[in-house]
């Protein structure tokens, strides 16, 4: 199966009955997309509909979006507080660092289920009770049934935190793509396009989640970010970072093993030595950009955050980074997050075992790459 924007833009229309897309800024990553899909992914059958259903979602949910804005421009004047951003090297904790400060009550956190669906936009009497949860739900049951070697890797719940990289999807300019398919030729242009209106739209979703479900500060996860921050920042002012910190050489085996299963869906290509070369200098980009950016800008919008320290007590972790960046972790907060840590302790969903060898890389190969990065954060890393 081929693809081609308009049939996925005509798709999208017919399954909504709407025609606004917004504004055209989208289209570009639109077609990007499509042909590395078309050229780079080596698509089996299984990936060709994963593929063209997770575009068409995109599409569908931005028609919606656009939508319910136009019925209702009173969303436009909600105020995003915050956000609190937790960013880092994929695998270096991102996922519990969110969990934790997600279950802390004064939070607003995107969860998995309305990341896939915004709309209708959810209504606090019944955000625990919402279809869209049960829907979901089924969805990871299936690919846990299909996969089962995932849940040891990435933990995904319909009701828990999850990244916000749907909401950068509907504009087409988000590295999720190359997680899930081998598209290197869209990546070498997501690392230059203008990301400014991708957050834009970003918070125009947050808005509208917001607008009947409070609270208003956010806390949002994504390593991913850490490419723009610029412009993350040109949209969202007052955001504060909790940046993750580990070995950069015991994270790249579990970023490619992780990368490597996902994409075995979608396609038999196989090349381990290529995916290591490209995740070690894609996430060695990411990790400088951020890196100049924190030494350009403000450094008191970060507080750094261990992996080890995260693993070994992560009340004392968290009680320290609020402190930092000026936050209150109230008694029944810290209740409630270390109830969280407690049912989740490290090793919990079973083992993943990988050799950062498989994919081409040494220990000091991956060191070297992120030189910079080590002598300014070794000592937490």
């Amino acid at each position: 199966m081929s693809f081609t924007a308009d049939e996925l833009e005509d798709g999208a229309r017919t399954a909504t009955g709407l025609e606004d897309f917004g504004s055209t800024y989208y289209r570009e990553g639109l077609e990007r997309t499509v042909a590395a899909l078309n050229t780079e992914a080596d698509l089996n059958d299984l990936g060709s509909i994963i593929q063209h259903a997770t575009i068409s979602n995109a599409l569908i949910q931005r028609l919606k979006i656009i939508d319910t804005y136009r019925a209702h421009p009173e969303i436009a004047d909600e105020t995003i507080e915050g956000p609190i951003v937790i960013l880092g090297l994929p695998r270096t904790g991102t996922t519990a660092l969110g969990q934790l400060v997600a279950n802390d009550p004064q939070f607003r956190s995107l969860r998995t289920w309305e990341s896939q669906a915004p709309t209708p936009p959810p209504e606090a009497a019944t955000q625990y009770t919402d279809p869209r949860i049960a829907q979901a739900a089924e969805d990871i049951a299936m690919i846990d049934s299909m996969f089962p070697d995932f849940k040891t890797m990435m933990s995904s719940e319909a009701e828990a935190a999850t990244e916000c990289q749907d909401l950068m999807g509907m504009s087409f300019r988000t590295y999720h793509f190359d997680g899930v398919v081998r598209v290197p030729g869209y990546v070498d242009w997501l690392l230059h396009c203008d990301m400014r209106e991708t957050y834009q739209f970003h918070k125009c979703v947050l808005k509208l989640l917001q607008w009947h479900c409070k609270p208003s500060l956010w806390q949002l996860r994504t390593p991913v970010h850490m490419f723009a921050l610029e412009a993350f920042v040109e949209a969202y002012p007052d955001a504060k970072f909790l940046w993750s910190h580990r070995d950069p050489a015991k994270v790249l085996g579990s970023v490619c093993s992780l990368i490597g299963y996902v994409r075995s869906w979608s396609s038999d290509y196989r090349n381990p030595h290529e995916l290591g070369a490209e995740q070690l200098a894609w996430w060695a980009e990411a990790t400088q950009r951020a890196m100049d950016f924190r030494a350009k800008f403000e450094d008191d919008r970060f507080a750094d955050v261990s992996f080890a320290d995260l693993q070994t007590d992560p009340i004392g972790t968290i009680a320290a980074s609020y402190e930092q960046l000026g936050l209150t972790f109230s008694d029944a907060a810290r209740a409630k997050v270390g109830r969280w840590a407690a049912d989740h302790r490290p090793g919990h969903r079973g083992a993943h075992t990988y050799e950062l060898a498989e994919f081409g890389l040494t220990p000091q190969q991956v060191r070297d790459a992120f030189g910079d990065y080590l002598t300014k954060f070794g000592a937490t890393a």
